[in-house]
């Protein structure tokens, strides 16, 4: 009885939280920026798996990209509960730059994670 009164809760909320109206700029991916260049792609699961599911990280290795990252998330809302809690989160002694990946932007500069090579698809 108990179980059951728990999961008809769980899905109320889940219910509201679909309903809620997002501003126009979030998504499922977050670009984030001032990471520590030792970072490790399991510290980056780790640190943000804790708000969703996770689809991909892609961390920047190359001379222009090190120190940023994509986190793309299954879920939006996932995504925009990260970026809440972990925009100026300090790690290393950095504290971390969370956007949201705006498409246009990084079409004209020819920088964008959808059309790069997928290896996790």
């Amino acid at each position: 009885e108990f179980g059951a009164m728990a999961s008809s809760t769980v899905g109320v909320g889940q219910t509201g939280r679909r309903n809620a109206r997002l501003p126009p700029e979030v998504n499922r991916i977050v670009f984030v920026k001032n990471l520590p260049f030792s970072i490790l792609p399991e510290d980056m699961y780790d640190i943000f798996g804790k708000y969703g599911a996770i689809h991909q990280i892609r961390l920047g290795n190359a001379k222009d990209t090190k120190g940023t990252a994509y986190v793309i998330f299954e879920d939006i809302f996932d995504a925009k509960n990260a970026v809440d809690h972990l925009n100026g989160f300090n790690i290393g002694g950095r504290y971390l730059i969370c956007l949201y990946h705006q498409h246009a932007k990084m079409q004209k500069k020819g920088s964008d994670p959808g059309t790069a090579n997928n290896t996790n698809k």
